[in-house]
């Protein structure tokens, strides 16, 4: 039997169209405007699709989109200085500031010079904090997209058995943080996890988050088992480069229950849940209820 394909294209079309709803109705009612504010140093040429894509999506949804383009040679007192003048910008609800950053900046301290309450990313320190102890918190993109397919896909996610292969700040660890709080037995595994095909072999859930090509056969996956390919990853075959994901597509989806594509599974989720947070962020700034289904 195939596997059902999880369509991140069309569910995060889905959540764009809610948040441009929300947008809607924050205007109409309380007269705000939710704003993001995308910070860009230097012209890495994935950033700068990245960034107008960002862009244009924030625009669409109804939300003020703000950037600040700075030299790649910036002063790290020139670009906390652009973070200070955003975070004290009451017409600025999130603040991202894209990574990588040039090698003479230092990224940890960028991002914990974020306003915690305008961290859309999810990364700043004390984020990572509430997040890790179950406290409301800004949740980084990828992870949180992750989780609203999964919700909407199984409901109740409760009692069930997830690994997260990949022990990333930015994914693996976010991402367990958020299925232990939907009450999902978690392993987080990696690597160098002994007998890791016994491991991924017993999920319910299997997260694949490593940066790894088709590292996960599809002999790994229990079946019927539900498999979330967190991976983007351009490799050469035949001749052409090609996107693959971390899990080896087609024989993990003769196994798997559920399976997401490479590409057009998580990576659309990623801008959508991006612009969630900008939405819940000016929600929580103003005290008015948070928009349901958007949010961890």
């Amino acid at each position: 039997m195939a596997a059902d394909v999880i369509d991140g294209k069309a569910f995060a079309a889905k959540v764009r169209g809610q948040v441009a709803e929300h947008v809607a109705a924050l205007k109409e009612a309380h007269d705000l405007q939710p704003g993001l504010a995308v910070v860009l140093v230097g012209s890495d040429p994935a950033s700068e699709v990245y960034v107008r894509s960002k862009g244009k999506m924030t625009v669409e949804v109804g939300m003020k989109s703000v950037e600040h383009r700075l030299e790649a040679d910036t002063s790290e007192a020139d670009l906390l200085a652009v973070i200070d003048q955003l975070n004290n910008d009451p017409t600025i609800h999130g603040i991202l500031c894209q990574l990588p950053l040039p090698g003479h900046l230092d990224e940890d301290l960028v991002i914990n010079s974020i306003d915690p309450a305008k961290d859309v990313d999810g990364f700043h320190i004390s984020n990572v904090g509430l997040l890790g102890t179950g406290q409301k918190a800004m949740v980084p993109c990828t992870p949180l997209g992750c989780l609203m397919m999964l919700r909407d896909y199984h409901g109740s996610l409760s009692g069930m058995d997830a690994v997260v292969i990949g022990r990333s700040n930015i994914v693996g660890k976010p991402m367990a943080n958020l299925l232990l709080g939907d009450s999902c037995t978690v392993t987080i595994a990696h690597s160098r996890t002994k007998d890791l095909a016994e491991v991924v072999g017993r999920a319910d859930i299997v997260v694949a988050a490593v940066g790894r090509p088709e590292m996960v056969p599809g002999d790994w996956i229990k079946e019927g088992a539900t498999v979330i390919d967190v991976g983007i990853n351009r490799i050469e075959r035949d001749g052409k480069k090609k996107l693959v994901g971390d899990v080896d597509y087609d024989s993990c989806a003769a196994r798997a229950g559920a399976i997401t594509p490479v590409p057009g599974g998580v990576g659309p989720m990623t801008i959508a849940c991006l612009l969630a947070n900008t939405l819940t962020a000016a929600c929580r700034a103003n005290n008015l209820p948070e928009p349901k289904g958007l949010t961890a």
